[in-house]
């Protein structure tokens, strides 16, 4: 989930106010499951109930689910985003759009998950890769210091199953422009290693060395002076 996108193979801009640090804001019944509850809990500005997670055990503690089978990736992942600064929290349903199962912010660095709908382990396990796959794509695009984010992969490389599903999930004009970020992270959600492999080279600053820029992506990077020719 994005909230500008300006760009379609280069770097895309989110709304790049800077967050605004938490403060209690009572957030009225009937705006929940609306874009503004969604964005008051990502700013930070609504943080009742919404509980940072640093390991498997504070999902089970806040879900009363357990989730044995996926302890040692989530944890790892967990770390892997910490480590390149961006902090996992899980929240109530009521905060989210519809449907929703997670975000990832790019101007706070924050991965969302949503309380309700990921108590299925695998579900929990997909979203968190899927969502840390966008904190890759923030780095792909000159580190997440910044509020951009570029594919990873030439968009041919996505299997094409996914291709297929992603284009019919978002095939509605508000999200439409979203479909060539989004297909990359679906095809990260479905392969374990796929995003934790991407953030540990990201932490360790080698992330064009690794995974070669698109020209698009490559063009964005040196126009904005984050590589040279």
């Amino acid at each position: 989930m994005k909230k500008l996108l300006l760009s379609l193979l280069a770097g895309v801009s989110i709304t790049g106010c800077t967050p605004a640090p938490a403060v209690e804001y009572d957030l009225q019944v009937e705006d929940h499951f609306t874009n503004g509850s969604m964005g008051c809990m990502m700013m930070r500005e609504c943080t009742k109930e919404v509980k940072e997670v640093k390991s498997i055990k504070d999902v089970e503690n806040y879900q009363k689910a357990e989730h044995p089978l996926i302890k040692k990736e989530f944890n790892d992942l967990v770390k892997a985003l910490n480590d390149v600064g961006v902090n996992v929290y899980i929240a109530p349903q009521y905060y989210f759009l519809v449907g929703t199962r997670g975000v990832y912010y790019t101007a706070g660095n924050d991965v969302f998950l949503n309380a309700e709908l990921t108590k299925r382990s695998t579900t929990l396990m997909y979203l968190l890769r899927h969502e840390g796959w966008h904190t890759a794509q923030d780095c792909m695009a000159g580190g997440i210091d910044n509020n951009f984010i570029a594919i990873v992969f030439p968009e041919e490389k996505v299997p094409g199953f996914l291709q297929d599903l992603v284009k019919n999930t978002y095939n509605d004009a508000e999200r439409k422009a979203s479909i060539v970020w989004e297909k990359e992270a679906y095809w990260a959600g479905h392969t374990a290693g796929m995003t934790q492999k991407a953030l540990d080279v990201c932490a360790g600053g080698n992330m064009w060395e690794t995974y070669e820029p698109t020209p698009l992506t490559k063009k964005f990077l040196v126009e904005k002076g984050y590589m040279t020719k």
